[in-house]
């Protein structure tokens, strides 16, 4: 049985922002990075039916890597325009490929790994 309420994934947010605060990098893209962390993270829990979902950040001097693992093998579609413009969902994808240099998931034994990449000089 799945639960009705999203995990809480603020404790995650406020360590990305730290991490990306505290390595100079602008509000502009750590806001682009923790907006596009939490749609891939959501999207585990809501479509992959994972409670709570791995988060793996890389940072490195010029490029951010977040992860979401789930336990659901099956790759998010290409985003695609939701059919009714005023669908509640559909978006997500979207504005994770808007707001990041490059997405993307990949299988893995036990599910999948849903990742952005996004670099510092945004």
């Amino acid at each position: 049985m799945r639960a009705f309420n999203p995990p809480d994934c603020s404790i995650a947010r406020a360590e990305l922002r730290a991490i990306l605060g505290s390595a100079g990098w602008s509000p502009d893209v750590i806001a682009d990075a923790e907006l596009a962390f939490h749609e891939l993270y959501i999207n585990a829990w809501q479509h992959a039916g994972s409670p709570a979902p791995s988060v793996l950040v890389s940072l490195q001097p010029a490029k951010l890597r977040v992860a979401v693992c789930d336990d659901c093998p099956d790759l998010p579609p290409e985003p695609c325009t939701p059919a009714d413009p005023y669908s509640l969902s559909g978006r997500g994808l979207h504005l994770v490929r808007a707001l990041t240099h490059r997405f993307g998931a990949t299988a893995t034994k036990t599910g999948k790994v849903t990742w952005f990449e996004l670099d510092a000089a945004a």
